[in-house]
């Protein structure tokens, strides 16, 4: 018997969880306020993550020079054009949002929330970069406020992680969500499907082992190279370490992950679409997220599976 939900989709997507929460469409606004990680600064390495180069997914608006009421009204302004009046979420998106002292996060925060138009926010961040305080602190928003905690998991796997200098294990992982667990806030996850050296086995238990957490929502993307990252040096110099997938392969990959995932997860993405500019691969014939995401729901169909069908 197959299994759609009340959009006919065969999975829980965020579009549909959104409106069911406020009755309409909600935009995120993405933030870049300076932040940096903590394998850049050197507190526990340098040179960040192998794939990362913020300007893939920071918009024109989104500068750290501007103050975040400046960048959130700016977004406002960009969204309100394009879109009839509603509501939005801050978006500390670029780097790790929660990897300051609790009074400076205040502050930032408390002026997000303060910008008219804006009911919550969406709060990026790493495992090994909360605190207990910050935890209670989060908690205490999301009492009259919808607030969201995402944090990059990106593998499972250990010798991914280290691979791709995360200078964080998957165990950390676990105990971090323990730890935000049932305190009133939603918690997001963050994985990147094709890291070097992953077997088609062990990309699909991905979906397995991130069901065990207490994860509201799910973000996937497609590992893609693009330019200024370690990554691209890597990729040049021994391409044959990396299996790209090409959209085809990704798509008929994807409906499988999906079976495997926990029925009441909410897919908040499939792909990350970065600037053509700065893409070195795969490029996929400058496909969109709504036809990528139109292709899933018709091999899912196909396949006659859905979300959860083998959990």
């Amino acid at each position: 018997m197959k299994k759609v939900n009340f959009t006919g989709k065969r999975y829980l997507d965020y579009s549909s969880f959104i409106k069911s929460i406020f009755g309409e469409r909600v935009q995120k606004i993405s933030l870049d306020i300076g932040f940096s990680c903590p394998n850049r600064d050197g507190s526990k390495g340098y040179g960040g993550c192998t794939y990362c180069n913020n300007n893939t997914f920071n918009p024109d608006y989104c500068e750290p020079t501007k103050s975040i009421k400046e960048q959130l009204e700016q977004g406002i302004f960009f969204f309100g054009k394009k879109y009839k009046a509603q509501q939005y979420l801050a978006y500390f998106q670029a780097y790790t949002n929660t990897y300051s002292d609790l009074d400076s996060l205040k502050k930032m925060y408390e002026e997000a929330l303060n910008v008219e138009g804006v009911i919550g926010l969406v709060i990026g961040t790493r495992p090994d970069c909360i605190s207990e305080e910050i935890i209670d602190y989060l908690s205490f928003l999301s009492e009259k406020n919808f607030i969201s905690l995402e944090f990059g998991v990106e593998s499972t796997l250990n010798r991914t992680l280290e691979n791709v200098n995360r200078c964080h294990t998957f165990e950390e992982t676990k105990v971090t969500y323990e730890k935000c667990k049932n305190k009133g806030f939603h918690l997001g996850a963050h994985l990147i499907i094709g890291l070097p050296g992953e077997t088609k086995e062990e990309l699909l238990n991905h979906a397995i082992e991130i069901s065990k957490l207490p994860i509201d929502t799910l973000k996937l993307h497609h590992l893609q190279i693009v330019k200024k990252s370690v990554m691209e040096v890597q990729y040049k110099r021994n391409p044959e370490n990396f299996n790209l997938f090409t959209s085809e392969n990704y798509i008929d990959f994807i409906s499988d992950f999906i079976g495997n995932l926990r029925p009441d997860i909410i897919i908040e993405r499939f792909i990350s679409e970065t600037p053509q500019g700065l893409l070195i691969a795969p490029k996929w014939n400058n496909l969109k997220n709504f036809e990528i995401v139109a292709k899933i729901d018709k091999k899912l169909i196909e396949k006659n599976t859905w979300q959860g069908k083998n959990y």
